[in-house]
């Protein structure tokens, strides 16, 4: 398997909270959330806590090959959390948390993790793409759109209305996201494929995966067809390019291409 990766912050002089790795049979994408000036509740930080579930994640898959990914994505949380938990109130709704997407090779088989906002598109030889996303976040996001397009000059009420929103994450009809609950692994979305009919994969933090849900700027073969001519730093550059032009703010943006998923990195 070989892979390509690209990711930038958001701006010039941020830190970015996304993360990304590979090991010889597995890729690991995190993207890190929080709400700025939450250090009193936990001083290590989003970016801290996607490279520490990164870093577990790419660690358990390599030395654990035979455990299902949601119970790799459950240790992992109990292992980073356990880190922290002295130090830091990692219960707190607003405390860090971290979207996930994981694809492994297992045998003759490709198989797929994504928790929370990321985004794992695994392209098919024969036939469209197969899109793998969790869209609960998304769903429920809509209601509190207004109120925090409304509170954006105003970083208190912005930061309250995000921790209402954030008040759903890791609870029955709301979304699920890594953060310090084990029990969230069990809500992944997961699946297998056999390798031999995926031509390549992809995973997307959504910063990046805006070019096709919020930008439209192609569907998932044009990205593929983009990743196979340009690389994945060639849809950040135009992602970048849309947010410009609509005055959007930018995300951190981090994308894992994926091919020759057969053979060995």
């Amino acid at each position: 398997m070989r892979v390509t990766t690209a990711s930038a912050a958001a701006r010039a002089g941020r830190t970015n909270e996304d993360f990304v790795g590979a090991v010889r049979t597995a890729v690991v994408l995190v993207d890190g959330a929080g709400i700025p000036g939450a250090e009193s509740i936990c001083r290590h930080g989003v970016a801290w806590y996607a490279r520490r579930l990164g870093g577990t994640l790419l660690d358990l898959l390599s030395s654990a090959p035979d455990r299902g990914l949601q119970a790799v994505l459950a240790e992992a949380i109990v292992r980073v959390t356990d880190e922290h938990r002295h130090t830091c109130d990692v219960a707190d709704p607003i405390s860090p948390s971290a979207a996930v997407a994981v694809l492994r090779l297992y045998g003759d088989r490709i198989e797929h993790l994504v928790l929370g906002d990321a985004v794992l598109v695994l392209d098919r030889a024969d036939g469209a793409p197969l899109v793998v996303s969790d869209t609960r976040e998304v769903v429920i996001g809509r209601s509190y759109l207004p109120a925090l397009e409304a509170a954006a000059g105003d970083g208190e009420e912005y930061r309250r209305v995000l921790g209402e929103l954030r008040a759903n994450r890791n609870r029955p009809g709301g979304f699920w996201v890594a953060k310090d609950d084990p029990r969230a692994a069990d809500e992944a979305i997961t699946g297998s494929l056999p390798v031999s009919g995926l031509a390549g994969a992809v995973l997307l933090s959504n910063g990046a995966s805006r070019i096709v849900d919020r930008f439209g700027l192609a569907d998932w073969p044009g990205v593929l067809a983009v990743l196979a001519s340009s690389g994945p730093a060639e849809i950040i550059h135009r992602v970048r390019q849309a947010e410009a032009r609509h005055a959007v703010a930018a995300d951190d943006a981090t994308i894992a291409y994926c091919t020759g998923l057969a053979d060995p990195m």
